[in-house]
Parts: structure tokens; C-alpha cells; sequence
């Protein structure tokens, strides 16, 4: 199988597969390749990863000199692949490369056009139904997704598994790079505040998470002694409690739909002191929590996170732990909390 992961992360990547039961038998700029050996114990599903953004499940690997070589090549394999299958609907039709290589990416790009000016002369029809993209959210897709690894090696799989990471849209009222963060998450979970519901946003300053909620029309209480600023100040759905993150509770008999965590804090001291009476006590629904991990072993609080006996384990449900396209030295899990 073939992972990719952001940039930077490749080392972080190749510990997460070797602890969970894969041999990784090589890395590059943006991905890792990794096989079960026999012998090797029974791997974490691809769906629970945490740093893989993408995988190719049982990829080809091609060399060419050329473009048109490498774009023969692909044809060939994509359309051999194609026996016994109808296609009637959009397909992914993905070309990707590691973008830390310079110049790979026209590289791509003209191989991409060979092979889409190919697949046009043997099945227009098909050509035609090709989509750029793949969509949004976690799951398996099928298509064609090919990533080069350098100019004259790429890797092409026709099943692969989306860990729903993605490219974010900036907007310009958002006080904050952090609402990226948030707007991310909402494609990972499968679901966004919605009109009407409540947010509780701890640690909010500025404010970028709620505004993210508030412009969906969700009635937001955002904690902090600090100041909110842009789209978030003085947002009429938007109530600033300036109040310290570890010591608010709700009301009782309160239960917020969404509980957001984004704090510059250890991480330990959040799950154990902030985390956990959210969750153990029900005061939340679901929620987006960001951990920092750029003072500890980021494979070790993965593994208290994901442990039997950790709030999460025993209080949530449908959790799923990302490093994201907009995350640094943090991941987020998203989830649902047992009613």
C-alpha cells in the first residue's frame, strides 16, 4: 500500500504504520510504502490511521523516461483494469506528485494530458465522465488515482481509501488561520453545526472557530479571557464569556450539540483536566478537539487516546483522529459522545 501524508510528516507517518502492524519498506517526500510480511501482526485498519491523507490499496508502480511513455503506460494499465467493468457516472480521475520536487508538478501535468488525450481515442465515453477530483469526506473510492513519486516513477491504484483531509477555503472575515482547522474537520466528521444548534468553543480567542459556527447560524458561547476579533467580534450569535477554559461548566442539565477545544496547552492537561468531564459527563453531543503534540511523542498520546480505558474509548463513538492538511504539530479528533 501507498500512504500519503503532508509534507515533513513522512517520519511520523512510517511509526504510525510500523506500530500498527505494517513493514514500511520505503519513504519520500510525502508518502510512505509499506506491506504486511508474514509474521507481522494484524494491521490497524487504513480508515483509523491518523496520518495517511490518502491510501493506495495494492498500487502498480511505472517508469518511463518520458512523458508519453509513463502516459502509455498508465493507459494500458487503467484500460486493462477496465475488463468486465461499465462505468455510467463520474469517476476519479486523480494525478498527484509530490509537490517538494521541483518541477514535478508540470511534469504531471503533462502526463495527465497524454494520458486523458489516450483514454479519449479508445473510450470517449469514458474519458468524458473523468472527474479531477475525489470526494469529499472519508471512504474507499474507485477510479485512477496516480502519484508520482519523482519524473520517471509513478504509482497508480484503482481502490483507495480517503482519510478526508483536504484544502480549505479561506475566508476573509475569519480572525484566525486556526478556522481552516474547524472547516476541515466538519469534511472529516461528515457533518457541520447547523442552525439552531449550540456551541460551546473553549480556549476561542480570536474567535475563528466561532465564527465558523455562528455563520452556519448556530448559537455559539465562546470561553476566553482573551479578546475576539474580526467576524467574530460582537457577532450577534456569539456570546464572549471571558472566563478560564478549564473552569467552565455548563448549566446544569445543559448539553451543548458541539464542544470545540482548540488550546495551546500540554495535551495530557487537557484530556485528563478538560477533556474528560465533558465527555464522562455528557455536556456535549459531539465534538472537534485539537491536541498538541510538538512537547511529546505525538505515537505515544495516540496510543492513550486510542487505549481501552480513555474517555474516548468508553464515552464516544464514531471517533476519528486526523492530522490534518491545516493541522501543524497537532492532530484533531472528531466524534460523538455516547448518549
Amino acid at each position: 500500500m501507498l500512504f500519503l501524508c503532508q509534507h515533513g510528516y513522512e517520519s511520523l507517518l512510517a511509526r504510525e504504520l510500523a506500530a500498527d502492524g505494517l513493514t514500511v519498506v520505503e519513504t519520500g517526500p510525502g508518502w510512505a510504502g509499506a506491506e504486511l510480511v508474514p509474521g507481522d501482526a494484524v494491521p490497524r485498519s487504513v480508515a483509523e490511521l491518523c496520518f495517511p491523507h490518502l491510501t493506495l490499496l495494492a498500487p502498480r508502480e511505472f517508469r518511463g523516461e518520458s512523458v508519453n511513455a509513463l502516459a502509455q503506460q498508465l493507459a494500458d494499465f487503467f484500460l486493462e483494469s477496465l475488463r468486465g467493468e461499465r462505468i455510467d457516472a463520474a469517476w476519479p480521475c486523480v494525478f498527484l506528485c509530490a509537490a517538494e520536487v521541483p518541477g514535478l508538478g508540470r511534469r504531471v501535468s503533462g502526463v495527465e494530458k497524454a494520458f486523458h488525450e489516450i483514454l479519449k481515442k479508445k473510450l470517449g465515453r469514458v474519458a468524458k465522465l473523468a472527474a479531477p477530483d475525489l470526494p469529499r469526506g472519508p471512504g474507499p473510492a474507485r477510479g485512477l488515482v496516480v502519484f508520482f513519486a519523482d519524473f520517471q516513477r509513478a504509482f497508480a491504484g484503482r481502490e483507495v481509501w480517503r482519510g478526508g483531509q483536504r484544502r480549505m477555503a479561506d475566508d476573509e472575515q475569519a480572525p484566525s488561520r486556526s478556522y481552516l482547522k474547524v472547516e476541515e474537520a466538519y469534511v472529516v466528521l461528515g457533518r457541520e453545526p447547523a442552525p439552531d444548534e449550540t456551541v460551546c468553543d473553549l480556549g476561542a480567542a480570536p474567535g475563528g472557530w466561532s465564527y465558523s459556527a455562528a455563520k452556519r447560524g448556530a448559537q455559539v458561547v465562546a470561553v476566553d479571557n482573551g479578546p475576539l476579533k474580526g467576524g467574530a467580534l460582537d457577532h450577534p450569535l456569539i456570546e464572549h464569556r471571558r472566563e478560564d477554559a478549564f473552569k467552565f461548566a455548563p448549566r446544569d442539565g445543559e448539553v451543548f450539540d458541539w464542544l470545540f477545544c482548540d488550546l495551546v496547552e500540554e495535551p495530557h492537561h487537557v484530556l485528563q483536566n478538560l477533556i474528560a468531564p465533558w465527555l464522562v459527563r455528557g455536556w456535549c453531543r459531539r465534538f472537534v478537539i485539537i491536541l498538541k503534540f510538538g512537547r511529546t511523542d505525538p505515537l505515544a498520546l495516540l496510543r492513550e487516546v486510542r487505549a481501552k480505558g480513555s474517555p474516548f474509548a468508553t464515552h464516544a463513538t464514531a471517533l476519528r483522529i486526523r492530522h490534518l492538511y491545516h493541522d501543524r504539530e497537532e492532530f484533531t479528533l472528531v466524534g460523538e459522545v455516547h448518549p
